[in-house]
């Protein structure tokens, strides 16, 4: 996959976790794209550690969405305790 499909699919992977994920976050489109890239990539890794699959195959694969909402809910959810005790 491209460099543009990665930024689609972190875009489209950080507004579904922030949906899944409701509350207030700092931050705003910029910052969710960039959970939503780290987190496919987290999300990616993770299911080659843990089930032994490549789990980012192509952009229209159940599995790279799935490893890329994942990644970004487990980011979120991170960089919401680390603000909240920076506040």
């Amino acid at each position: 996959m491209g460099i543009i499909a990665w930024i689609l699919i972190g875009l489209f992977a950080g507004i579904i976790a922030k949906m899944l994920m409701p509350g207030k976050d700092p931050g705003g489109i910029i910052i969710t794209i960039l959970i939503g890239i780290a987190g496919g990539l987290l999300g990616g890794w993770l299911g080659k550690v843990i089930f032994g699959v490549d789990s980012i195959d192509g952009f229209f694969e159940i599995s790279t969405w799935v490893a890329a909402i994942v990644g970004s809910l487990i980011l979120l959810g991170v960089f919401r305790l680390f603000r909240r005790a920076r506040h």
